[in-house]
């Protein structure tokens, strides 16, 4: 029943939030973003030193929704990419796959302090194998795993650049929908169960910094999270770090790099071998095209 309570306190307190926006106007809001495509392809024709006719793409947003007034900083993210290679007859499989959403509200509690509620969610959009370009074993798909997270704590928020969030009560869920993924015991949901709840503390860091050389932007997130009713020592670190780099006005190249560890997720090799909870770590460079809006 604890358990229960503290999840509806936390859903509660971030609807109520929510809801003081609603009749607010338009001129409080602060709206905008980024998207890139990148697109590369190569094609040979008796191309005597050999190789494979490929193509690849990948397409990222990231858009922000932050609302602010008097005593109130509400702030929204929603961060989206999708990439796909294909290399000859071989099946295509995806280099990118996000869903991200994070919304917090705050109510200033005075020198850069906010009582703050958060709300993070994160999923995919796609299938994951653990052997392209076969795509024989599926070990995730869309909600499998998806990754939810309920807290009250407090923001350290010296300007629209930093943010420290703080919480000692953080209700972490994990959903595996496929029951086939579920019935294994997939990303430390009990065999058969399609979900998980955790209870613990996060710390949330978001900073980032405009021309840290010309024309040159950079991003970076860190979240940290203990359950502490169950090894609390091993901490669920989740890290990334972005650089995009401006041509003009239309092109530009994206470098991002973002470094996972989870003591309940298990990586799989091609050979479908358990190897157990590992560091993982995704690199992503890409050049082309790229649109910044809003204000």
């Amino acid at each position: 029943m604890k358990k229960l309570a503290l999840t509806l306190l936390c859903f509660s307190a971030i609807t109520a939030f929510a809801q003081d926006a609603k009749t607010d106007t338009i001129k409080n809001w602060k709206v905008g973003g980024t998207t890139s495509l990148t697109f590369n392809q190569v094609s040979l024709t008796n191309w005597a030193a050999g190789g494979k006719n490929s193509m690849a793409g990948t397409f990222l947003i990231n858009s922000y929704f932050n609302y602010k007034k008097e005593k109130v900083n509400w702030d929204n993210i929603i961060d989206l990419g999708y990439g796909m290679t294909k290399q000859g007859s071989d099946n295509p499989f995806k280099t990118e796959d996000k869903i991200y959403i994070v919304s917090k509200y705050g109510y200033s509690a005075g020198k850069h302090w906010f009582y703050s509620g958060l709300l993070d969610f994160k999923t995919q959009f796609d299938y994951g194998y653990s052997d392209p370009p076969e795509n024989t074993n599926k070990i995730s798909e869309f909600m499998s795993p998806a990754y939810l997270n309920l807290s009250l704590g407090m923001d350290y928020k010296p300007s629209d650049n930093f943010s420290l969030y703080l919480s000692p009560l953080t209700n972490k869920t994990t959903f595996v929908l496929d029951q086939n993924l579920a019935d294994a015991g997939a990303f430390g949901v009990d065999p058969g169960k399609n979900y998980r709840a955790e209870y613990g503390a996060l710390v949330k860091v978001t900073a980032k910094k405009a021309n840290l050389v010309k024309n040159v932007d950079l991003a970076t997130r860190l979240d940290l999270f203990s359950n502490l009713g169950d090894k609390p020592q091993n901490v669920d670190v989740d890290w990334e770090l972005v650089f995009n780099m401006k041509v003009n006005e239309w092109l530009s190249a994206i470098a991002s790099f973002n470094m996972i560890y989870d003591d309940d997720i298990s990586y799989i090799d091609p050979d479908g071998n358990d190897k157990g909870p590992q560091v993982q770590f995704k690199q992503l460079f890409g050049f082309g095209l790229s649109y910044k809006f809003g204000n």
